[in-house]
């Protein structure tokens, strides 16, 4: 797809202050009057985050084809801060004014930002999350989920097996290549919500990838039918003719302007995550256990921890699954608290966590396994973490 990108970018327009205030007001209006309003996004939401484009002026195809290297620096997707325009659909769809989001990007940020599972068709993957080849199992990873691409691009082998019991199944990741088959299901529930939509915004896409970029046609094609196709991008796109509204402008210039025009706030990024302590007591043998992993927001396992101490105990747990043994009467030499020192991958430079886990309940369920979950959340901008145990 790096050859059908021009040798010299298409120069990026910007729209005066004015008319953007215009735009976004008008955008606004038909934002609060919508009944079904889906979002598509591409690169371009991205690139304040510090993750380069393909068809700009620096764009990573762009330069592939002038055959020049990158000088400028760029930012992992493992270390990216979702944008502005990432937090602000998070608070459209927590007001219930997005329906569904369809993104041609794999940096994982829609996820990590807030949008909910349900909410969302990553039609080109996720760097972040990887499945099971036999089962169907699907992970999250706090790291890179891809294949070293050792033999071939079509090899999405991640090197990994699948935890489920009895499965042990090859793990492969979600990325898709160039010449590959979209995933069945996001790609039906993408058209879906196209067919139904009466709003369709696009954020930073050149709508040139096929089959991805026929989404917003669909409803840009349904005009007899009052549905509207709004695109912001800096470029021009193959169907601009079937907008109803066309801004040029950065993302977050625009999303920035809407949410103010709503009176929608947009929320400061939180990394946030669920976090599971398992603990089987037996009060007879003074021999105790306590399990500790992590799960999405759907029950997805997923991996952020890099370790985790057991006070009172001398072992460091550094592979998952993170299940330590412990001996010990419960008031006597732990006074009825687990205390649990996390350390998590480090993305954002998040400090470790104790968590001071209570033993009463799995002490009066004596011999059987008692879960509790907690909420954790890191803000980036101070360094804090927040820690709830969800009832």
């Amino acid at each position: 797809m790096a050859d059908s990108a021009p040798a010299i970018a298409e120069e990026e327009k910007h729209e005066p202050s004015h008319i953007l205030d215009r735009k976004a007001e008008s955008l606004a209006k038909l934002i609060s009057q919508s009944k079904h309003m889906i979002v598509f996004t591409g690169a371009g939401i991205s690139t304040s985050a510090g993750i380069p484009d393909f068809r700009g002026p620096e764009g990573a195809w762009t330069l592939r084809k002038q055959g020049r290297e990158r000088t400028s620096q760029t930012t992992s997707t493992l270390q990216a801060i979702p944008t502005p325009s990432h937090m602000a659909l998070v608070a459209l769809q927590n007001a219930g004014l997005l329906k569904y989001l369809v993104s041609q990007n794999c940096d994982g940020l829609h996820r990590k930002s807030g949008i909910l599972p349900g909410k969302i068709s990553e039609l080109h993957g996720n760097s972040n999350r990887e499945s099971c080849r036999d089962c169907g199992k699907e992970y999250i990873r706090d790291f890179r989920a891809v294949a070293k691409y050792e033999k071939t691009v079509h090899d999405h082998r991640t090197g990994r097996k699948c935890a489920m019991s009895g499965c042990k199944g090859v793990l492969v990741d979600t990325i898709i290549n160039f010449g590959e088959q979209l995933p069945e299901e996001p790609h039906r529930l993408a058209r879906q919500h196209a067919e139904t939509a009466d709003l369709c915004l696009v954020l930073g896409s050149s709508l040139t990838v096929t089959p991805a970029n026929e989404i917003p046609e669909i409803v840009g094609r349904r005009k007899k039918a009052a549905a509207k196709l709004v695109i912001c991008n800096l470029q021009s796109t193959p169907i601009d003719s079937f907008a109803s509204l066309r801004v040029f402008a950065w993302t977050d210039e625009l999303m920035v302007r809407v949410m103010e025009k709503l009176g929608v706030e947009v929320p400061v990024f939180v990394l946030r995550r669920r976090l599971v302590v398992e603990v089987k007591v037996d009060s007879g043998s003074e021999r105790h256990s306590v399990r500790v992993y992590g799960l999405d927001v759907d029950d997805t396992p997923a991996s952020f921890l890099k370790s985790v101490r057991l006070e009172y105990n001398r072992r460091c747990i550094t592979r998952e699954p993170f299940l330590i043994n412990f001996r010990g009467g419960l008031e006597e030499d732990l006074g009825m608290k687990l205390r649990l020192e996390l350390e998590f991958m480090g993305h954002y430079g998040e400090p470790n966590l104790e968590i001071v886990h209570d033993l009463t309940e799995a002490k009066e369920q004596d011999g059987e396994l008692v879960k509790a979950v907690y909420l954790l959340g890191y803000n980036p901008q101070n360094g804090e973490w927040e820690t709830t145990l969800q009832s």
